[in-house]
């Protein structure tokens, strides 16, 4: 049998190689749509995700006959303990269908964090919460979309067959808009009792970093506090996203909801890039620029997902909380409905956050894919 070798991760070469493993070793897979490297970049590289100021990581490949064939990644918060869940975690696994590589990488992973004192591991988290997180195992073949993680089924398997277990599962919901949703007028926002004390407004693209981003780091990390496995999401953090949104987030995207003239909730979304960007095979670089920059402007996307949503933690489970949560809803389709949008992702929430799942389905929303987050404890 081939030696599995697993190499750390350290200097440039490898470093790009870590990004694009995901595209190597699930290319032509249904439901897989291979992801930007320069996007990857942004994501796992310290110097360019303010996350990694709040972690130490050690990043790991696979090499099997001098192929690549695996990836994983592995930190522990410095100063910060998430709720529930450890402050020792493993994120950006990816492998072939070999229990062996998978056995290997998670072995590096976890005797890095117990050489730093870790009793128990969960992920994957790549390389947060508020990042992307969970491992597909559910909806493998469902649309796949931007930021949200994608798994063969058998890495799921292999995973659980070496003593991982379900701590929690995340879920995506779709919800298939239709020409109603842009004609029918809104129902939350025009009640009596919500008309004069309840407004939307969108998010101000031109003071995203100077006002905006302070706001959403307010609401989110408020909203989110005490929910499983919370980290703050910090204003370096919002900072970052906002040069990014303002690249690829249409202005009618984004809504910050006030209740009595007082900031109270905001979301998010994306259109589905996934869509102009699936023949590049994960290469911008040196032709795909022009043709991304065209595509944003021409192209008429098909899907969108929720990707930031953040309520005042006072309103939640309360009548007042929902009609906020139901507008936003309402509204978001609106808007989709009107920028050619027939398909959007509410995703995800936890499973257990029954007071967010409820209006989803009321509202029609299925669920679409399930990411589940896994747990070992160290004997």
């Amino acid at each position: 049998m081939a030696r599995i070798e697993i190499v750390p991760v350290a200097g440039l070469s490898r470093f790009t190689t870590f990004c694009k493993i995901p595209r190597l070793l699930y290319k032509g897979a249904a439901g897989f749509a291979p992801p930007l490297d320069v996007e990857r970049w942004t994501l796992f590289a310290h110097m360019l995700n303010p996350h990694y100021k709040l972690v130490e990581d050690q990043k790991f490949l696979a090499r099997r006959d001098g192929e690549w064939v695996g990836r994983i990644s592995a930190h522990i918060y410095k100063d910060i303990t998430p709720v529930g869940a450890s402050p020792a975690q493993f994120g950006a696994l990816d492998a072939i269908d070999d229990i062996e590589v998978v056995r290997a990488l998670t072995q590096a992973a976890e005797e890095w964090l117990r050489a730093k004192g870790a009793t128990r591991i969960n992920g994957p988290f790549s390389p947060t919460i508020n990042g992307e997180c969970g491992m597909l195992v559910e909806g493998f073949t469902a649309t796949p979309m931007i930021f949200m993680p994608w798994h063969p089924p058998y890495l799921s398997r292999h995973l659980e067959a070496l003593g991982y277990e379900k701590a929690k599962d995340l879920i995506s919901y779709r919800y298939d808009i239709t020409e109603q949703d842009l004609s029918e007028k809104p129902r939350i926002s025009n009640r009596k009792e919500w008309r004069d004390r309840l407004k939307l407004r969108p998010l101000d693209m031109a003071t995203l970093k100077t006002g905006e981003t302070a706001l959403m780091e307010d609401l989110f990390n408020d909203g989110w506090s005490g929910n499983w496995g919370f980290v703050p999401f910090t204003k370096a953090e919002f900072d970052s996203t906002a040069d990014a949104l303002k690249l690829v987030m249409p202005p009618e995207f984004g809504i910050v909801v006030e209740l009595d003239g007082k900031p109270q909730s905001f979301v998010i979304a994306l259109p589905n890039l996934f869509e102009i960007v699936s023949d590049f095979d994960g290469r911008i670089f040196p032709f795909g620029l022009p043709k991304l920059i065209s595509r944003m402007k021409k192209h008429k996307f098909n899907a969108a997902r929720i990707v930031l949503l953040g309520t005042r933690k006072a309103l939640q489970n309360s009548a007042t909380g929902g009609a906020i949560l139901l507008a936003m809803i309402e509204e978001m389709r609106r808007r989709g409905a009107s920028a050619s949008i027939k398909q959007l992702e509410a995703g995800w929430v936890l499973e257990d956050n029954l007071a967010m799942r409820k209006p989803i389905e009321m509202f029609g929303g299925k669920v679409d894919k399930v990411h589940r987050i896994y747990e070992k404890r160290f004997g």
